[in-house]
């Protein structure tokens, strides 16, 4: 996981990395079975060269403890490492530069969910299952089974936190969905195992 971080930090494969201050290869447990992927980096996260640590990071933070799970004990990324200007969407072009280093992280760390935080990671990562979207209110809080190098895997696409920050009226929605990734998680029939993540 190192080496793609670092492979990460020098990269030069978009036009991101000019405006970049700190790329963000992601944080957390190489060795768990879920991983959070978000969008990409904002402003916290650019100065930092940590994901998620702004306010929408907070509200991440906080939806896990609230269902039991602890930040340190899962991998936190994203589909773009690097910064948009002016938070911007990330563009397609810059999706597809970036999209291989998030797919040998997934290799290295083998997760049995994926939750997929917002519509552009929800897109692009269903995409990259074989599964078309709409949009992400029509597929928000659906499980989804995909096969991958490493076995079936769980594909769970819920709203960006920065979303409910913005519309307090979607926090509900994304508080339901974290429930749901715990009570998936704790499933026996997900094969997954995960009493080591759960307080």
């Amino acid at each position: 996981m190192e080496e793609i971080a670092e492979r990460i930090r020098i990269c030069k494969k978009c036009r991101l990395y000019e405006f970049r201050t700190n790329p963000v290869p992601g944080e957390g447990d190489p060795c768990t079975d879920i991983v959070f992927v978000g969008e990409a980096p904002g402003r916290n996260e650019d100065l930092q060269g940590r994901p998620f640590v702004g306010a929408a990071g907070k509200l991440l933070t906080k939806l896990l403890e609230s269902n039991g799970m602890f930040r340190e004990k899962v991998f936190i990324t994203n589909i773009v490492k690097c910064r948009p200007p002016q938070n911007r969407d990330p563009r397609d072009d810059e999706v597809r530069a970036c999209f291989g280093y998030l797919v040998e992280q997934l290799n290295v760390i083998r997760p049995k969910i994926i939750v997929m935080l917002g519509r552009h990671s929800a897109r692009h990562l269903l995409r990259y299952f074989g599964i078309r979207v709409d949009s992400i209110m029509s597929i928000r809080g659906r499980v989804f089974r995909a096969n991958s190098r490493w076995g079936e895997v769980i594909l769970f696409p819920t709203l960006h936190p920065a979303a409910a920050l913005y519309n307090p009226k979607l926090r509900d929605l994304l508080e339901k969905d974290f429930k749901e990734i715990s009570r998936l998680a704790k499933l026996g029939d997900t094969k997954i195992g995960l009493d080591r993540f759960f307080t």
